[in-house]
């Protein structure tokens, strides 16, 4: 037996999984159960449906000693929703535990073993994620932002399922960003880190989040943890400029030669095509600007607000 408390946090999206959860929590007990001197299941039900407590009062009383309903009083960002069992995790390691995973427990001590080897945050990781084809070129671009423009590392198939050592959650804790996009959050804090590699069982998955939800979490991402926004802006005022000189030459070589920088002959009448375009490009150019100043503006005004991430409504032990 393990001389380890492990605290398992899972985050109830739907109504439609709270019969995942009867399943789940036997088979998480039964691995559980006998290796670990103590273990407690840390539920937050993000949605705000008390009915999820009738998947839990049909359990044995062995098992329901060891749970601890969390019910968010309104339906909050997955990641805030994890946040709220992170908070309040007292184990020795933690372990994010998706519930799309509750036929996989074996997995639990398999991710406890490998911490065994000196590493602080174990994860997941699918050797070939399935995305569907609407979302694939946004996924693809979004991934190659974090990791072209930033100095953190994100692995884009690794699952939100990890265990973390104490010392590691503390510190994952500590930041206290209002804008919470964990998975880079895990790669700032540091420590030695290593991942288990499965096949991808995303094809059974229900869509968790929306087009726009997800959208939303990449500007998030982006303009938190990347430069690529700055560095856009940087190309946008040097092509600006090769523009705004090849205007310029084209002006003067058709005043003084008669022809255009393409050679065709021109006169030099009122320049009114020029005119038309060098101001709907700069109009179009400082809009663009003005929409990417104002998402930095928009990030700054949620973080000065410091409005919660969470509410508890209540909590209960079975």
């Amino acid at each position: 037996m393990h001389n380890t408390f492990l605290s398992i946090v899972t985050v109830v999206q739907n109504p439609s999984q709270f019969r995942l959860l009867p399943e789940f929590l036997q088979n998480a007990f039964q691995k559980l159960h006998g290796h670990f001197s103590d273990f407690e299941f840390i539920l937050i039900n993000n949605t705000q449906n008390p009915d999820i407590e009738q998947s839990i009062l049909p359990l044995q009383e062995k098992i329901k000693k060891h749970i601890y309903l969390l019910n968010l009083s309104s339906a909050t960002n997955i990641n805030h929703a994890f946040l709220a069992g992170l908070d309040r995790a007292n184990g020795d390691y933690t372990l994010i535990f998706e519930l799309e995973l509750f036929d996989k427990t074996e997995l639990i001590p398999r991710l406890y073993e490998k911490t065994q080897e000196k590493f602080d945050i174990v994860y997941l990781r699918a050797k070939d994620r399935r995305i569907p084809w609407k979302f694939r070129p946004f996924y693809k671009l979004f991934y190659f932002i974090l990791q072209h423009y930033s100095s953190i590392k994100v692995d884009e198939n690794a699952f939100n399922t990890r265990i973390i050592s104490r010392r590691a959650l503390n510190s994952l804790l500590r930041l206290r960003e209002n804008l919470k996009f964990m998975k880079p959050l895990y790669g700032l804090v540091g420590y030695q880190t290593a991942y288990i590699e499965i096949g991808d069982t995303s094809g059974k998955w229900a869509e968790q989040e929306s087009f726009s939800e997800r959208f939303r979490t990449s500007l998030i991402a982006i303009t938190s943890f990347t430069s690529f926004l700055r560095s856009l802006l940087l190309w946008i005022f040097i092509f600006s400029l090769i523009f705004l000189f090849g205007v310029v030459i084209n002006a003067l070589k058709v005043k003084f030669f008669g022809s255009d920088l393409f050679g065709n002959p021109s006169e030099a009448v009122t320049g009114w095509t020029y005119l038309v375009v060098v101001i709907s490009v700069f109009f179009a150019m400082t809009f663009l600007n003005l929409y990417i100043m104002s998402i930095y503006l928009s990030n700054i005004y949620t973080e000065i607000k410091q409005r919660p991430l969470y509410i508890i409504e209540s909590v209960k032990r079975f």
